[in-house]
């Protein structure tokens, strides 16, 4: 009998460099998109998918992230005082219950496979998921419960995977498909990061993943992969290796790199006009502005 997921990893101890000078003093996962922070949706999308338990991996200077879903007794005191009613009902959404979530230190930039592994005293024997903020998706349905959803079927080890163009395999990991059966794949290697003429396939993997308790015994055994890093495709590839099932899952919504700035400049611009208080005016300013970069061309 397969167990639920109920426990989801959030690596966050990165520093954020792509948006220095901002990031020098605010955690990038606190940087809005509209008026929410990349960490809401995060959380957002592991509720809707019956995660219970949060776990961050953190660093040096990310209190403010730790804030953040802390009460704000003075702020809600004011908010009520003052009537704002739906400013309090948004606020609920930042307020996680005491024991929901814990804080792991990453004490050295080794990668993703050693983010991960740092939280494994927190696992014991059970599946999880491990979510990148950096990685927003736009979906009717949130892409965890999609998966999670998809994994009551199959078991192992499932990651979120969209196509992308050919000469842009190299940014990734990549999945080597052995069956495809449309929205599910399942593979028979993975490789991180491989040369544009060396991707086994054009199938990417992106920030969400289903792991089981095996590939945090694997990462125990794995040296620094790709870049220097402790690569969590490897542990993954692992899983392939001992004959237990991986799975690449091709989610339904569009998916938003906001750990670039053009990524994170298109997802708000999506956002915003996904919004229906915003939509009429953002849009006339959008047209508007197209209208006048035209004329002056």
């Amino acid at each position: 009998m397969k167990r639920k997921v109920t426990k989801a990893i959030f690596p966050v101890a990165g520093l954020g460099t792509r948006f220095l000078p901002a990031t020098k003093s605010i955690p990038k996962e606190i940087m809005t998109l509209v008026d929410r922070p990349l960490i809401q949706y995060a959380i957002d999308e592991a509720r809707a998918a019956g995660i219970k338990e949060f776990i961050f991996v953190t660093s040096r200077g990310k209190g403010a992230l730790e804030d953040y879903f802390d009460n704000s007794p003075v702020l809600e005191q004011e908010l009520r005082k003052k009537g704002k009613d739906e400013l309090l009902e948004v606020l609920k959404d930042t307020n996680m219950e005491s024991g929901a979530i814990a804080y792991m230190r990453q004490h050295k930039a080794l990668g993703l496979g050693h983010a991960v592994w740092c939280a494994r005293r927190l696992i014991a024997n059970e599946p999880f998921a491990v979510i990148l903020p950096d990685d927003v998706i736009a979906a009717e349905k949130p892409c965890l419960q999609q998966m999670v959803e998809a994994y009551e079927d199959t078991g192992g080890c499932m990651v979120a995977a969209m196509e992308v163009p050919p000469e842009k395999a190299s940014a990734y990991g990549v999945l080597d498909v052995q069956e495809d059966m449309g929205t599910m794949v399942r593979a028979k290697g993975m490789v991180e990061k491989p040369d544009v003429d060396e991707a086994p396939s054009n199938l990417a993997v992106i920030g969400r993943y289903i792991l089981t308790p095996d590939v945090l015994r694997s990462l125990n055994k794995i040296k620094s992969g790709a870049g220097g890093e402790i690569q969590l495709t490897d542990a993954i590839a692992e899983e392939i290796q001992q004959d237990r099932g991986v799975y690449g899952y091709r989610f339904r919504g569009q998916r938003f790199d906001c750990g670039s700035k053009a990524g994170f400049l298109q997802a708000t611009v999506a956002f915003g006009m996904a919004r229906p208080e915003l939509r009429e005016e953002f849009t006339g300013y959008l047209h508007d502005l197209v209208a006048q970069q035209k004329a002056a061309e």
